[in-house]
């Protein structure tokens, strides 16, 4: 079974300002750019439609007027909020194509929904080029919400934008961590002040991708689960360009697979979003060729044969609370048991003996005295086992040969051209079972038993800051 995509389009660029005075920023055409480039087949996913929004139009705004189309952002957000709760409520992993980074705003009250329902709270990864931190506590105004959505969901700023549905803040600053934002970076500080985790290029480049993905995991071990975010123009401009406000010192294409993998490849990662790219500068259509190649790379451990949908369970009776407006809970309330052993079906020759009476009808036996009860997977890197004697509850989550965890970016660039990382078989993969820790807090992720039927079912802002963010 696997854990199923589901790609859903918010064309939205209503965070941000308008690049001339006589047009409007082309990042709401970023979906179908992706599209034309086989995403959905490729990823072998649902499409899960797309969510229309308001028509940008900035009409008479002024500095200090707030945020820039601030009553149209807040409606889409909660019509966005509702499609990825959906999304998630039939077992899938969404994937959201934006559209400019206010989409944020929608995710965050749908991981906030979630979170209520289950009794935990739910993290976030915030991949950008950008802090995005920008506030009236920081800021002479604001505007471009595009260029403040991570103030805005974490409580900071005006309450029809940051309280939707009275939902303050929609992520603790504690269960935030930002990756990939520049050195230089104007608001680093207050994010340190705010307690905010951060690790900014140089850092992450220290480390590895790889680490820093489980790094970021390690961060947010008290939430239930976390959502990932991430604005292309983390990447270098030397390598995409077409973003509304490119900044020198980002992270190369190949890096930003390896992270999206790491990221992705666990229950604990609910879904993703991509935002802020803009087909306008990419007039023949290889930045997003680019941009397809590597999350379908990614997104790799999500789409493999052995990953199984999540299931959030609270440490206790808690009951879902409904939906606004649906009257039915965002997900069902499974009775909180222990989690069945996840079977595994080889691929490869047949293993059933041609004459049924020479067939063992007992267990297998292991090949030597004292090895490990967990057998190898027979179907390929990446699948996940558990061993058949444990039958309590626990996460699974599959973990690279030695190798490869050590040493992702000696991988080298693909033979198929842009450098990117592609994945090396013929490996043989250990698997591991990994005990979530006894302090875990309330609504952990764990696997529960899966049905066949049900996985498919401003500009004058003084200093430097982000000059494509701001309404003019």
């Amino acid at each position: 079974m696997t854990r199923r995509i589901a790609v859903l389009d918010a064309p939205t660029n209503l965070g941000l300002r308008p690049p001339t005075s006589t047009s409007v920023p082309g990042c709401a055409k970023a979906p179908g750019a992706l599209r034309d480039h086989g995403l959905l087949a490729r990823l072998r996913a649902r499409d899960a439609g797309c969510l229309t929004p308001p028509r940008y139009d900035p009409g008479d705004w002024r500095p200090g007027d707030g945020v820039c189309h601030a009553r149209e952002i807040s409606a889409y957000s909660v019509a966005l909020a509702d499609r990825i709760g959906a999304i998630i409520d039939r077992g899938e992993f969404p994937l959201v194509l934006g559209g400019d980074c206010s989409v944020l705003l929608g995710s965050a009250l749908a991981m906030h929904r979630l979170g209520e329902a289950v009794g935990g709270r739910i993290g976030l990864v915030f991949v950008d080029g950008h802090s995005d931190f920008r506030h009236p506590g920081n800021a002479s105004y604001v505007g471009a919400a595009a260029g403040e959505d991570l103030a805005l969901v974490t409580g900071r700023g005006q309450a029809d934008l940051a309280a939707i549905e009275g939902r303050r803040p929609y992520f603790r600053d504690i269960d935030v961590v930002v990756l990939g934002i520049r050195a230089q970076d104007e608001y680093r500080l207050d994010l340190q002040a705010a307690g905010i985790t951060t690790r900014p290029v140089p850092a992450l480049r220290a480390e590895g991708a790889a680490r820093t993905a489980q790094w970021a995991h390690e961060q947010l071990a008290d939430c239930a689960g976390y959502w990932v975010h991430i604005d292309v123009d983390v990447l270098d401009p030397a390598v995409m360009p077409a973003v509304d406000a490119p900044d020198p010192g980002g992270i190369a294409f190949a890096e930003l697979e390896i992270l999206l993998s790491g990221l992705v490849d666990t229950p604990h990662c609910l879904g993703v979003e991509l935002t802020v790219f803009d087909p306008d500068y990419d007039p023949d259509g290889s930045y997003a060729a680019e941009i397809v190649n590597t999350v379908v790379a990614g997104l790799a451990p999500v789409s493999a044969p052995s990953a199984v949908p999540p299931r959030l369970l609270p440490s206790g009776p808690v009951a879902p609370a409904p939906r606004p407006g649906t009257g039915r809970p965002v997900l069902p309330a499974p009775a909180a048991v222990p989690a069945p052993a996840v079977a595994v079906e080889p691929i490869g020759p047949d293993p059933t003996p041609a004459d049924p009476a020479s067939a063992d009808p007992g267990p297998a036996e292991p090949d030597g005295a004292g090895q490990d009860p967990e057998i190898p997977d027979p179907t390929g890197p990446g699948l996940l086992r558990r061993p058949a004697d444990d039958a309590g509850p626990g996460l699974l989550r599959r973990v690279a040969s030695v190798d490869q965890a050590d040493e992702p970016e000696e991988s080298g660039p693909s033979a198929a051209g842009s450098g990117l990382l592609r994945q090396i078989t013929g490996r043989d993969e250990v698997a591991e079972q990994i005990v979530p820790p006894p302090l875990a807090g309330p609504g952990l992720l764990r696997r529960a038993p899966v049905a066949e039927d049900e996985a498919s079912a401003p500009a004058d802002d003084p200093g430097p800051h982000r000059s494509g963010a701001d309404i003019a």
